[in-house]
């Protein structure tokens, strides 16, 4: 009870405007009290009007009355500081904008604590001291604070809706199934939370697990992510240095070229600087011979003239000649043009390999991307295709800027290179293949085959190591004039669908998945392949007697 009181003197000696303790309690002329600060700042405020005026009970004062301290509050104020109770207790403090406030305060409303179900109240804690002192509150239901419970109240009877409809799935009171819900399947709120509830738990079970087996594969893309890292960092470290070395070395060959071509150019100099010099002596030494015969000329003493003539007319045969062999470095030139024509060869053939072998990471996750549909959805991923000049046996001509393959008579007169089929007439693309690619063949004549293949499939002789489809390093697609068949590793496959020009082929590397499709008005799927490849594909063609094979520009 002390308490109590103790709580309802500081409810008497809390200042309207700041909501705390009274500090310096004044009383103004219609009774009111507040701290002497508060209602000076409030009057001054109010000092260009001329009318000043109390807070709470709007009674005007003219003049600005004179502040004098209350002293009995400002006792009682002091009292209370000394009990140490600062601040107000959690049971008196006021509801704000967000908190839910008690429905039975009266003036200024506490917040409230708890919400009463059957009550369809809700209580600050002073309030709810009687649920939980009397027995007779005993079976209402204490939920946490809500400003929704008038939602509980049936619109149409004004009763507690306790029941749920099933048909209709809403809450309704007692009386609504004797009419709006007559003949419903109806059960109690209670039975249906429950149903409800063990459904939730079924949710909230299923989540959890997902939730779980999420943050495995979190776990396991974190640890994919590491890898990767990892792999790129010593891809680039060692290709790094691989650079280095060719650069190295390129700048080792051009020091011992430029070093060749200065030693050389400086014996080349002294030897011709050498003849010269020998020439131009030999140039003096005429010179002088033909002025001493110039000198005979003009004697008129015949018999002194015809005594020093033979010596003088005698000349030595020249033993040196401008025709010299001179060297020259254009060919040190042509040689090292040449090295570099060589080089931009291997560059241009090999790049492609090197940046397609920097595959994307396909992340699979439990929803993959699903295969193309319609052609539409092929030609997505369509890759312009051409063909090798170096890989093509010499009885099968290119042409359509390589991308056309023809069986001829006539052998062609390829260069050797090491890369050429030398017994099968077929060929492969210059572009090598990864991730998801489509390509289409337009083929004439009696037999064409389409086909993929490493790139280290062999090429030299007639053994089943060189021929599409008959080793483990290619796939094939035989594709006679009115049937199919497939090869791989000399396992063959009949393959039955509609017989068409065109045939288009499909790849997704990182998933495995090799498709060949009859190409018409519509695509119709002719073999499947699903394995695992290791390496970049090449897109290749076998072109049999008198038949040619075409890869399609597609847009």
């Amino acid at each position: 009870m002390a308490q109590k009181a103790v709580q309802l003197d500081r409810e008497t000696i809390s200042c309207p405007i700041c909501l705390d303790l009274l500090k310096d309690p004044v009383t103004i002329p219609c009774g009111h009290s507040y701290c002497k600060n508060c209602i000076k700042d409030h009057w001054d405020t109010e000092d260009e009007k001329g009318i000043h005026s109390c807070p709470q009970c709007r009674k005007s004062f003219t003049p600005r009355p004179e502040l004098l301290k209350n002293t009995m509050l400002a006792v009682l104020v002091e009292e209370l500081k000394k009990t140490g109770l600062q601040a107000a207790p959690a049971d008196l403090c006021y509801a704000g904008p967000e908190d839910v406030a008690c429905d039975v305060c009266t003036g200024r409303k506490l917040r409230a604590v708890k919400s009463c179900l059957v009550c369809m109240v809700s209580f600050c804690k002073k309030h709810l001291q009687p649920h939980h002192e009397s027995p007779a509150y005993g079976k209402h239901k204490l939920v946490e604070p809500s400003e929704k419970l008038q939602e509980n109240i049936c619109s149409r009877h004004d009763e507690v809706m306790k029941m749920f409809c099933r048909t209709d799935q809403q809450c309704i009171c007692y009386l609504c199934p004797v009419d709006e819900h007559k003949g419903h399947d109806t059960v109690s709120a209670a039975a249906e939370r429950t149903e409800r509830q063990r459904e939730l738990e079924g949710s909230r079970h299923n989540i959890q697990q997902r939730i779980q087996d999420r943050e495995e594969d979190v776990k396991l893309l974190q640890q994919e992510v590491e890898a990767i890292n990892g792999s790129a960092d010593k891809a680039v470290e060692h290709s790094e240095k691989i650079f280095t070395q060719l650069i190295r070395l390129m700048e080792e060959r051009r020091s011992d070229v430029k070093q060749q071509v200065r030693s050389q150019q400086e014996t080349e100099v002294s030897r011709v600087k050498e003849l010269q010099e020998k020439l131009e002596q030999e140039i003096t030494e005429l010179k002088r011979k033909d002025a001493e015969l110039k000198k005979l000329s003009h004697t008129e003493d015949h018999n002194q003239f015809l005594h020093n003539y033979p010596s003088l007319s005698a000349l030595s045969e020249s033993t040196h000649s401008s025709n010299c062999s001179i060297f020259y470095f254009e060919d040190v030139t042509a040689a090292v043009s040449e090295l570099r024509d060589k080089l931009q060869d291997v560059l241009r053939e090999t790049w492609t390999n090197i940046s397609l072998t920097v595959i994307q990471v396909d992340v699979l996750l439990s929803n993959p991307q699903p295969e193309p549909k319609t052609r539409a959805d092929f030609l997505r991923y369509s890759r312009e295709i051409t063909l090798d000049p170096n890989t093509a046996n010499t009885w099968l001509l290119l042409s359509e800027g390589n991308r056309k393959a023809t069986y001829t008579s006539q052998q062609q007169s390829y260069s050797s290179h090491p890369d050429r089929f030398t017994d099968w007439c077929q060929v492969l693309s210059r572009e090598s293949l990864t991730g998801r690619c489509y390509w289409e063949v337009e083929w004439r004549g009696e037999t064409v085959s389409v086909a993929v293949a490493y790139k280290n499939i062999s090429r030299a002789g007639s053994s089943h190591e060189c021929r599409f489809g008959y080793n483990d390093k290619s796939w094939r697609l035989y594709c006679f004039t009115n049937s199919y068949n497939f090869y791989h590793n000399s396992v063959h496959t009949p393959v039955s669908g509609p017989r068409s020009s065109r045939v288009g082929v499909y790849l997704d590397h990182s998933a495995g998945i090799l498709s060949f499709y009859s190409v018409s008005d519509t695509m119709t799927l002719l073999h499947r392949v699903q394995t695992t490849f290791t390496q970049p594909l090449y897109a290749g063609v076998y072109v049999d007697y008198d038949s040619t094979a075409e890869f399609s520009k597609l847009k």
